[in-house]
């Protein structure tokens, strides 16, 4: 990168009153390619397309062509129908094809089980669904309907999905997202060897005081005392930029015991010659 791109790229990341009004009119006018406006932080979601442009990446590295990423939780859809958006992009740019898989009860948030699934929060029925509608927004992820301790038992049988690169927790109990975390358990072929991981309900505010004994953040400690060759783990380089809030919402899920874990994906040539 030249000396005056740099010095353009510093301004647009910038928090300056010109680096927001110049990310601004990237974003209304969709400038430059997906992979700076996602860096930027000017595309929709920015956190589900950084979890899935990663994976890309590891996937390419390893020689892979395509990819799976599962939606826990969809909602209203918004999130499996901006999935979609990224991974047209990232098909475009990186030549990586990506299966999107959304699974969701149909009727919305169960009765909370008991006090870790913050029913002083959440109720019973929040999130609902409409199915046909979002279908027909849909272009080409699946929807996995039904109570999701049931539906995984089948789900790789079912789908023969391509490898798991990332997936996004948006379950809201504890009880949810520890159904869902036996995902991880499975063979670990049948994920990349690192997994990106959003987690929708770790921060929170006033009302939510989401902790380590109660939610997500209950889940994936259980789910880490509980694995041995499977950890879910913290991102550090990411918690250092608190730039995005989204940055202290993803974890790694890390599979030992994969066949291509050890895969050197780095930069090669890397040495640190005595200067003269």
């Amino acid at each position: 990168m030249s000396n005056l791109k740099a010095v353009g790229f510093s301004v647009l990341k910038s928090r300056s009153i010109l680096g927001k009004i110049l990310r601004l009119f990237f974003r209304k006018l969709g400038l430059g390619k997906y992979s700076m406006r996602l860096l930027l932080n000017i595309v929709p979601r920015p956190h589900y397309g950084y979890c899935l442009w990663q994976a890309a990446n590891l996937a390419k590295k390893l020689g892979l062509s395509q990819i799976s990423v599962i939606e826990f939780g969809v909602a209203g859809g918004n999130g499996l129908i901006n999935l979609e958006f990224h991974a047209s992009k990232i098909k475009a740019q990186l030549g990586v094809e990506v299966e999107i898989y959304g699974f969701d009860t149909g009727f919305g948030l169960p009765r909370p089980t008991d006090y870790r699934d913050l029913p002083y929060h959440w109720k019973e029925g929040f999130f609902e669904v409409e199915l046909d509608k979002l279908r027909a927004k849909l272009s080409k992820s699946e929807l996995i309907i039904g109570d999701v301790e049931k539906t995984l038992d089948s789900f790789i049988a079912d789908f023969s999905p391509a490898p798991i690169g990332a997936i996004m927790f948006d379950l809201d109990y504890y009880s949810s997202t520890k159904n869902a975390m036996k995902l991880l358990s499975i063979n670990p072929e049948n994920f990349l060897p690192r997994v990106f991981c959003y987690f929708d309900d770790v921060l929170g505010g006033e009302i939510e005081l989401y902790g380590e004994h109660t939610g997500e953040r209950l889940a994936i400690s259980e789910f880490n005392d509980q694995s041995k060759d499977v950890k879910v783990s913290i991102p550090y380089y990411l918690r250092t930029d608190t730039s995005q809030e989204w940055h202290q919402q993803i974890w790694i899920c890390h599979f030992f015991k994969h066949s291509n874990y050890n895969n050197f994906v780095s930069v090669e040539h890397q040495q640190a010659p005595i200067k003269d």
